[in-house]
């Protein structure tokens, strides 16, 4: 009975796991407003000639500077249309949003939110079947399982909670997948010595909760 005591232990972490992620994946709480002091440093700061982002030198423009590009834009030979069409882009204004950045950035938070999204399912997943499945197999034949892996999901996973963004975060994220896929990898490696086939639908289930959490 050793094996199935430590499969209650492993389940035991893994369902607090679980409602930890799913506690850490929820969406973050609206950020407070700005303090007065703030609100008047942004005001000011966009009060001046030109909206400078932090770090970069203020220069002002000669008079005349505006007029001067109006009349270049204006110049014959090549209008503001046959610019666009030709696909050259104006230069950006200082501390103006940067295209590439920003779109890296969204790709970047869809991709960890996705592997976050994998991650509760898989664990979730994980333990149905191995209620469900498992527990039964083991009260014919123990096999010999520790909870070592689902104590360190577990704390992997709280240390996620407390800091729910940053590369911390996903360094964390990324050590819970490796950790969760040992786990799944080491229960079908288990089953590989059941002396009965009756462990063929388990083993089947562990593989497509592996392929669902490693998919791109």
């Amino acid at each position: 009975m050793a094996g199935l005591a430590s499969l209650l232990v492993s389940v035991g972490h893994q369902a607090g796991a679980l409602r930890t992620l799913r506690a850490a994946a929820a969406p973050h709480p609206p950020r407070s407003p700005l303090q007065p002091s703030h609100t008047q440093a942004f005001s000011v700061s966009r009060s001046g000639p030109a909206w400078h982002s932090l770090g970069e030198e203020t220069e002002v423009s000669e008079p005349g500077g505006a007029q001067d590009l109006e009349e270049e834009r204006k110049a014959p030979g090549k209008s503001p249309k046959e610019g666009e069409e030709s696909g050259e882009l104006s230069p950006l204004s200082p501390g103006g949003p940067r295209p590439g950045l920003a779109r890296r950035e969204t790709l970047r938070e869809m991709a960890l939110r996705s592997k976050m999204s994998r991650l509760v399912e898989a664990t979730s997943r994980l333990v149905q079947v191995e209620q469900t499945l498992l527990l039964p197999l083991l009260q014919q034949h123990p096999l010999p399982l520790h909870p070592k892996d689902s104590i360190e999901f577990r704390n992997i996973c709280s240390r996620m909670a407390l800091q729910r963004e940053g590369q911390q975060f996903e360094r964390d994220l990324h050590e819970a997948h490796q950790c969760l896929k040992t786990i799944i990898e080491k229960l079908i490696c288990s089953l590989a010595v059941f002396p009965s086939d009756s462990y063929i639908p388990v083993r089947s289930a562990l593989r497509q909760i592996l392929q669902n959490l490693l998919a791109m």
